[in-house]
């Protein structure tokens, strides 16, 4: 099937999909900051720019996209039926970057919390946000 957009219309709808300020990363600081966690926000010198760093804690959180980051077994997670190869290409290389950063942080002796956007969605929300405030508040 053809792409149902021009290449004009498909290369500006593209440009505007954010890297920074999602609105999972939003309401993930949204929580945090409420229950009185204070944190920076991609931090340019650890591995893969984590989301959001607890410095004291030693804690990195990265809130991933499902269909960016490749999530196994998520209905939001779909390749794109047209340029297959290049999407399998670039969300694998996505899913490798993500092990090598959480490798290399956890060498350094950082504790890496991953989140993906479904479990950011309604149904799961408070059950996800409440295991991260656990995690964080032992």
């Amino acid at each position: 099937m053809a792409d149902v957009h021009n290449t004009a219309t498909r290369s500006y709808n593209m440009s505007q999909i954010k890297s920074k300020d999602t609105k999972p990363e939003l309401l993930v600081r949204r929580f945090l900051f409420s229950k009185g966690l204070r944190y920076r926000l991609h931090v340019k010198n650890l591995p893969g720019k984590p989301d959001i760093v607890f410095p004291s804690r030693r804690t990195a959180i990265f809130i991933h996209g499902c269909f960016w980051h490749g999530h196994e077994d998520c209905r939001y997670f779909v390749i794109p039926k047209t340029r297959t190869d290049w999407w399998v290409a670039k969300i694998n290389g996505n899913k490798k970057l993500d092990v090598d950063h959480r490798i290399e942080l956890e060498n350094k002796g950082w504790t890496v919390i991953e989140i993906f956007e479904c479990q950011l969605k309604r149904d799961n929300r408070n059950m996800t946000l409440t295991l991260l405030s656990e995690n964080l508040n032992p």
